[in-house]
Order: C-alpha cells, then structure tokens, then sequence
C-alpha cells in the first residue's frame, strides 16, 4: 500500500477511528491492532511475503528469549548466529542470489569454462532491508547486554511490522521503539496535529517535488546516449531532487503517521543539502541507516583491528562498499560506495571536525565560505549519484564523459521546457522553505508560527493545493527496491 494512495487514504483513518476510540482502553489489543493493520498494509503487496516477515519475527522473539537465559558464552554465540543466518539468508537470497550467480558463471567462463546454471526468477519482498536490520539490532544488543527482551510477543511483531515504517524505514533501534508499545498511549492533540503537518510537507516532497523531477529524469537517463552535456548535468540536477524529495518525502510520511498512534520515531534525515563537507552530509542522510552501520560494523571493525592509517582506509573502504551493496545488487553500488569512501578519506587525515552546528545557525543569509563550501558539497553529492541512477557502468563512464563535453556549454535538449521551468521554479521555492526550516525537525514544523492565523493555515492550504493540483499516479517511492 502506498503512502500517496487513495488506499492508504482510507485506510489511515480506519485504523486512527478504531486505535484511539474503540480499543483505546486495553494495551494489548492496542498493539495487536497495530499488528493486524501492519500485515495488512503489507500483504497489500503480496500476501505471500508475510510469512517472511511472521517467521523473522518469530526467530528473534525466541532468540531473544533464549539468549537472556543463556550464560555459556559459545551457546550465546550460536543463538547470535541463527539470529544473523536466518536474517541475512532470508536478505541474501532474496536481493543476491541472481547476481552472484550470473558473476560467478561470468567468472568462470573467462577462464574457458563453461557452467550450466539457470538464474531464479525472484521477486524481492519490499522492504526486507529496513526489517531485516531492525529485528537484527534486537539480538545483537540482548547478545552484548545492551537490553533485556520482551516476553510480550504481540508488542515485539508490533516493533518488527509497524506499518508506517515498515518498508522504507526509519529503521527503528530496539531501545527507542519498543518500549513505546510496552507503555500505555494517551491521544495528544498538539501532537496528533503536528504529525499531520509533517504528512503533509512529506507529501508535498513526494508529489509535487520527487515525481515531477521523475519525470526529465527518468527520460534524461533513459536517453543519455543521444543527448548533449548540459542536458545531462540537468538529469543529474533533476535526479538529485527526485531521490531526496522520494525518499525525504517517505521519512516525514512515515514519522507524522507514527506520531499519529503515539510514538515518537527516528528522524531520518536533517538537511543534508545544506551541509558543508561530505561527513556532515553523511551524518544528516539517511540517518537511521547510517547509524546503524556505524555502531554494527565501522566501529565492531575498529574495536577489532589495530589502528593505524591503513587500517583506518580500509574499515573506510569495507563500510561504504557494504552500504553501496546493501542498495542493491550491481556494481554500480560497487562504485558508488567506493566513491563515497574516497569523498570521506581525507577527513581522517585532515581531522577536521564534523560540523554539529546548523550552516548559518540564527541567520538567514550563510557566508560567502559557507555558500561555497555548501555548494560544492552539493555538487559532489549529485555527482555521485550518477553511479546511483545509471543501469550499467558502462552508462556511467559514457554519462561523465558526455557531461564533461563542449556539449555541456550548449542548450539543454528537453521536450517539455515549459514544464522544466515549472518544476525548477517549484524546486526553488522548495529550497527557500527548507532553508527557513533547517533548524526544526522538518521543514514547515514551525512555518508561519509568528503569522496571524488566517495567513498560516492560507500556507497550508496552497501546499494542499499544490498536491492535488499535482497528484497523478500513484508513483512507487524509489527505496521501496532496496
């Protein structure tokens, strides 16, 4: 079930009418409503999938459980390892399978020798990557001691299926949500109304912002063979806005939809378009993601391996290259991760600290330092997301070499400029309000908070209007194939 659909338009306020009014006295059957709808959210896809999803669920509920018990360290670490086999075959086999297959017949044919092996017609079960790490986090933190399990079985399924963020994250850590379904909800106003103006401003990102943008960029790179620089680097420029107002736009969906039932999730992402050197963009993308690389591999590498330059480059290279496979299966995510590291490198060596503090802070206008600094971050970020977009590596190098062409000093080759300018117009405009908002959790958080109140809810009402005048098909959100 999509977010922008008119489905889940019905279905939200079924399941906000029945939580809050009907089973709002019992706890238990809160949660196991909460259950009930996630699997149907799910199973709105492909009901097949939820018996992965009830079978993961199952294994680190029991793990969990087993693992408190157990004191033999050996024991403990078998239980750990079932845990982390089920889960990452369960993700390997689904997301992998075919493409180590297909290189390792290509591997072996290069030598002369010939394999029979068919590939498997697969279909990924959505959102398997979000899930997967976040019952993982479970058994790896009760396994180091970090937390205690739940023996409420109906509150873990909660934890693992809870539908606003089920399929593209945040990707929940176990001591932040699942003690919010452990713990009695009482209906909040002021926070029921503040996660309706995220949904929006989500929504807003996604409809009006991320599809219009899909639209040149998908024909831009579906053609880039026949087009010139310029049109190219506008691709770029165009995909850049898709991938953040997309997957942006779900963050904000999926926080105000939570904050709805009562609980308070991660935020996901914080600006990153106006940070000033690639580690703060890092720290502000995608950032229950990151987070959790950080604390489940880069630093379990660094605790393990001494210290010294090279080792500090090669946990590097292993993290970004685990998060560019972790996108998908191809070796433009090869690239891209290697890339990636090779933008962080020089901030070990440097020891420039990460900037903590928001660009400008308490100002409106940056400093002509910062403006570079923020562009140019910027423009290595669209950069990389070249070999995010492309469908090929060779596309890759022929897409650069096109851009870096006398071609990218003619006029752009587009088909419908009036639109193009429409939509840079509306990319604009949305860049003036994030960057008035950079400061809050989310953009319009506190937008015309000063103003009288016929002037801010007119704000509202013109985002409304930009929606529906915008909504069209229902586009799937470009991280529901991770």
């Amino acid at each position: 079930m999509l977010f922008n659909s008119l489905d889940f338009a019905v279905f939200l306020p079924i399941v906000f009418i029945l939580y809050w009014f009907v089973v709002n006295r019992d706890l238990k059957l809160q949660n196991a409503l909460v259950v009930l709808a996630s699997y149907v959210f799910y199973g709105w896809w492909d009901w097949r999938f939820l018996l992965l999803i009830f079978f993961s669920t199952g294994v680190d509920y029991l793990v969990g459980l087993q693992l408190n018990k157990e004191r033999k360290k050996k024991n403990r670490k078998i239980l750990l390892w079932i845990s982390v086999i089920v889960n990452l075959g369960f993700l390997g086999f689904f997301k992998y399978y075919n493409f180590f297959l297909d290189n390792f017949i290509t591997a072996f044919s290069f030598f002369g020798m010939k394999i029979n092996a068919n590939t498997l017609n697969i279909i990924l079960p959505v959102g398997i990557s979000f899930y997967t790490f976040q019952t993982l986090s479970y058994t790896i933190d009760i396994y180091k001691k970090k937390l205690k399990p739940t023996k409420d079985f109906i509150a873990f399924s909660a934890f693992v299926s809870f539908f606003p963020q089920l399929v593209a994250g945040p990707i929940e850590r176990t001591s932040n949500l699942l003690p919010q379904f452990l713990n009695k909800r009482k209906f909040d106003y002021s926070k029921a109304i503040d996660g309706t103006r995220q949904i929006l401003w989500g929504l807003f990102k996604k409809i009006v912002i991320a599809d219009n943008c899909a639209q040149f960029a998908n024909e831009i790179f579906a053609n880039s063979a026949d087009l010139n620089g310029s049109t190219l680097a506008l691709g770029v420029l165009f995909f850049t806005f898709q991938i953040y107002g997309d997957f942006s736009g779900y963050s904000d969906i999926a926080i105000g939809t939570a904050r709805l039932f009562g609980f308070n999730l991660t935020q996901n992402f914080a600006f990153p378009f106006f940070s000033r050197t690639f580690p703060e963009v890092w720290r502000r993308w995608h950032i229950s993601l990151t987070t959790w690389f950080r604390d489940y591999l880069f630093i379990p590498l660094v605790k393990r391996f001494p210290i010294n330059k090279v080792t500090k480059v090669i946990h590097v290279f292993v993290l970004f290259i685990v998060i560019g496979f972790w996108h998908g299966a191809s070796w433009n995510f090869f690239l891209w991760g290697v890339l990636l590291a090779l933008y962080f490198i020089p901030s070990l060596f440097l020891k420039n600290k990460i900037q903590t503090q928001v660009v400008a802070e308490g100002k409106f206008f940056p400093t002509l330092s910062e403006f570079f600094k923020v562009l140019l971050t910027f423009s290595k970020g669209s950069f990389a997301l070249i070999f995010f977009r492309a469908d090929s590596v060779g596309q890759i190098f022929e897409f650069i070499t096109n851009i870096f062409s006398f071609s990218l000093f003619e006029i752009p080759e587009l088909s419908n400029y009036t639109l193009a300018s429409e939509v840079i117009a509306l990319i604009f405009v949305f860049m003036l309000i994030e960057w008035q908002g950079r400061e809050q959790l989310y953009a319009i958080e506190k937008l015309g908070f000063k103003w009288k109140k016929p002037f801010r809810y007119l704000s509202y009402y013109i985002i409304v209007f930009l929606i529906l005048f915008y909504a069209g098909q229902e586009e799937e959100f470009i991280y529901f194939q991770f």
